[in-house]
């Protein structure tokens, strides 16, 4: 018997910038695995009705985000125009929430979580880039907020093997459920 996961009507897919600037550097899943996987939940979730919550950083100048002293630079990134944009693969469509974040978590500084709880949301799938970043400071906002928490964990990847293996193993135990694209796809039929 399948595993009933989730109610559209009370889920959000929430997915975590896939945008025009991700790069080919990422483990143990690839960025274009990544992607395809987030596509198919994403067209489930369209096809339902359900809130389906794309997610991208963005700046005009870049005077809007954090600026901490830090111990080791980040890596320079080179952004050519549009890198904000939503990968064409997935797109946004009309009933598409865009959730504009200038820092790592999708909640601190959005509406994200005024919109779900409009809604009647209590549960979030999320995937996206960097599992040890986006995903992990959006998952944890979202612990914090009450929320229920699905992690489609082969529709997400990090910038090393090792971040990814660390949040999945250590972390979001803790704070959700880990399943595959496949599973929540597989709730997704038993609904339809």
């Amino acid at each position: 018997m399948k595993e009933h996961l989730y109610q559209f009507s009370k889920t959000a897919l929430i997915v975590i910038d896939l945008q025009k600037w991700i790069g080919n550097q990422y483990a143990p899943h690839s960025a274009e695995q990544v992607v395809e996987r987030a596509s198919a939940m994403v067209e489930t979730f369209r096809e339902a009705g359900a809130f389906v919550g794309l997610v991208r950083v963005s700046s005009k100048d870049f005077k809007d985000m954090p600026r901490p002293i830090l111990d080791q630079e980040p890596p320079a990134i080179k952004l050519a125009p549009g890198w904000d944009e939503i990968v064409p693969e997935i797109g946004v469509t009309a009933n598409d929430h865009l959730i504009t974040k200038r820092q790592w978590g999708a909640f601190y500084g959005t509406d994200l979580d005024q919109q779900l709880r409009r809604r009647g949301i209590t549960t979030i799938v999320l995937c996206g880039i960097a599992s040890g970043i986006g995903v992990d400071t959006t998952a944890r906002e979202a612990f914090a907020h009450g929320y229920q928490v699905i992690f489609a964990i082969d529709a997400m990847t990090g910038f090393s093997e090792a971040e990814h293996e660390h949040v999945s193993k250590v972390i979001f135990p803790r704070i959700g459920r880990i399943r595959t694209t496949d599973e929540i796809l597989a709730c997704a039929a038993l609904q339809s």
